[in-house]
């Protein structure tokens, strides 16, 4: 059986299971469509918010950044563990005590002020429809390969796809749909990085197998992939070299901005009881926690197996020849990539050989000029490729292949059904029958919500094929935009007593400055060649765009305690509500739903 047939046979049955799951679980009320029905356990609900979290960014394409870069993208993984640990200590018990459907909804109400449930509309929908295009950037990259079509038709498929089942089921279908996504994907991820831990260091537990010896050399892995991309002219994988004040910059702000995503908030609202809230947190951890002690060793023995493959001979010796290429099976990987145009090389000097290595690096330099080199010829290698390509380029059996093509699928699904619940929820609960039409029916809002979600993916699709960076990258800005609005206002709506006025004026200023500052460097609403600086060379010192959220958190802070300062207290009942929901064990159950 062709490795095509197998690819399909994996992917077609996780579908069906997923399209089942949905048919199954299809919301009938607008409590199931935004909240499951408020009886999601929380083990189950902690495994569903993993799959919602570990996004195509996280499956597909953080291993790849870590991989080129090295221990400076470790900033991902901590970053991301760390928001974790502020929704369950800071956030999740207190906004599930309140007893809403949505985050903009806790807005609104704790600020007593429609204006602010606009504005957190607003910040959410930006946020949100930042995050998916990260989200179908990967499904494109995904379906592309294992479909062997096109980048763009990958992505109009995938697209299709997410309709299918994200736009019926609501949060009651998307729960149980992601448990199954979750469990796949994780499978996905793990097995496959087993497998490449054995055959290079003989240690079956990839983390471990990091820090171990490399079986075929005898020196330390870390060790031995430290000189071989400094002989190439690239920076040592284990060390530092950016700059450390955007380094704390960028945790930071994937912190605060995990802690602020709407799409992850929303799934506390799910479980039953407040205290179910932060168990779910936990439980969320430790299931993300079995990728992401993962990814850094898929990351550093891809960089390894990737580097050997073109220098098969040592960097000291002869490049890995054209012929080699395009006849030796262990080398196939690299035609099938190449198909769907994100991969590609080309012998610039005319020797039959494709030499990888850093052209900018001034030694490298002298060496090409002494060998005839006429730069890297390695063209092109998009980061997003690295985890989906990683058992093929070691060479492992072709069912390990299928299951990674359907469990990368399964991770840019999950996330990006759960942020198009966001979305819809945003525009059919909060916007429609908050704030246009309050006497819509029940049946009307859900119709809402699902035309809504549609044109969603419509916008989402449009923008992925044009992403203004790898899907990781992507991710990020949409982090600093959810970092700059609405993690503040969550914050200071339970810990102090600022009123609409400062809430309003806070968002807006986090959330203006924010996206100004990603134009700036990405383009003007992500058009090509509109931006006016690069990440490279930032506007302000050394802070780059994916980086900003948390200076846009700071000043949302500093504007909304300054004008609430300045402005009327906030009522007595208000006081009440605030005191209330601080308490940790209250009346016990969170307030009914309404």
């Amino acid at each position: 059986m062709d490795q095509f047939t197998i690819n399909l046979l994996f992917v077609g049955a996780s579908f069906a299971l997923y399209i089942g799951i949905a048919v199954w679980a299809r919301a009938g009320s607008t409590s199931e469509f935004y909240a499951a029905g408020r009886g999601v356990h929380p083990v189950t609900n902690g495994m569903a918010t993993a799959a919602d979290w570990m996004s195509a960014a996280s499956f597909i394409s953080m291993a790849g950044l870590i991989a080129f870069t090295g221990y400076d993208n470790s900033t991902f993984l901590m970053g991301w563990t760390g928001g974790y640990v502020l929704l369950a200590l800071l956030l999740a018990p207190y906004l599930r005590k309140f007893g809403k459907f949505t985050v903009s909804e806790f807005i609104g109400d704790r600020f007593y002020s429609p204006t602010a449930r606009l504005v957190a509309v607003i910040s959410l929908l930006v946020a949100s429809l930042t995050y998916v295009i990260g989200q179908m950037t990967g499904v494109g990259v995904a379906f592309g390969r294992f479909l062997e079509v096109s980048n763009t038709a990958g992505l109009l498929i995938g697209a299709c796809v997410v309709f299918a089942y994200a736009v019926f089921g609501g949060m009651k279908g998307v729960t149980y749909t992601q448990v199954a996504q979750y469990v796949v994907l994780i499978m996905a991820y793990t097995i496959p990085a087993v497998f490449i831990s054995l055959q290079l260091t003989g240690n079956p537990i990839p983390g471990l197998g990091l820090f171990g010896t490399d079986v075929e050399s005898g020196v330390p892995l870390l060790q031995k992939l430290d000189q071989i991309v400094a002989e190439l002219g690239f920076n040592e994988y284990t060390a530092h070299h950016g700059d450390t004040f955007n380094m704390v910059l960028f945790t930071l702000s994937l912190m605060i901005g995990t802690a602020g995503l709407p799409h992850v908030i929303m799934r506390f609202f799910t479980v039953p009881r407040v205290a179910d809230a932060r168990w779910s947190a936990g439980w969320a951890l430790v299931f993300i926690a079995l990728l992401y002690l993962t990814a850094p060793a898929v990351g550093a023995m891809a960089r390894l197996n990737i580097t050997e493959q073109f220098w098969p001979n040592g960097t000291e010796g002869q490049a890995v020849s054209v012929e080699t290429i395009e006849t030796d099976p262990a080398y196939d990987w690299m035609a099938t990539w190449q198909q769907t145009g994100l991969l590609g090389w080309e012998d610039k000097n005319g020797d039959g050989r494709i030499q990888y290595y850093n052209d900018a690096s001034p030694e490298m330099q002298e060496r090409a000029e002494a060998e005839g080199w006429a730069g890297n010829e390695l063209t092109n290698f998009n980061r997003d490729i690295l985890v989906l390509a990683n058992p093929e380029i070691a060479n492992l059996p072709s069912w390990v292949i299928g299951l990674v093509a359907a469990g990368g699928l399964a991770a840019a699904l999950s996330t990006a059904a759960g942020l198009l619940l966001a979305i819809s929820s945003a525009v059919s609960h909060d916007l429609m029958k908050g704030q246009l039409t309050p006497d819509i029916s029940e049946k009307g809002e859900l119709l809402s919500a699902r035309i809504a979600m549609a044109v969603a993916i419509a916008v989402a699709t449009y923008l992925g094929l044009n992403p203004p960076g790898f899907a990781a990258q992507t991710v990020a800005l949409a982090f600093g935009l959810a970092a700059a609005s609405i993690f503040p206002a969550l914050m200071m709506g339970i810990f102090t007593k600022v009123n609409n006025k400062g809430a309003v004026a806070g968002m807006l200023s986090g959330l203006i400055v924010t996206l100004i500052y990603i134009f700036l460097h990405k383009g003007w609403f992500f058009i090509p060649d509109t931006n006016s600086f690069t990440d490279a060379d930032p506007l302000l010192g050394t802070i780059k765009s994916t980086s900003f959220g948390a200076v846009g958190a700071m000043v949302n802070f500093a504007v909304a305690f300054t004008v609430s300062k300045m402005t009327t207290p906030i009522p007595a009942e208000i006081e009440e509500l605030v005191e209330s929901v601080r308490v940790p064990r209250g009346a016990g159950a969170a307030a009914a739903d309404h």
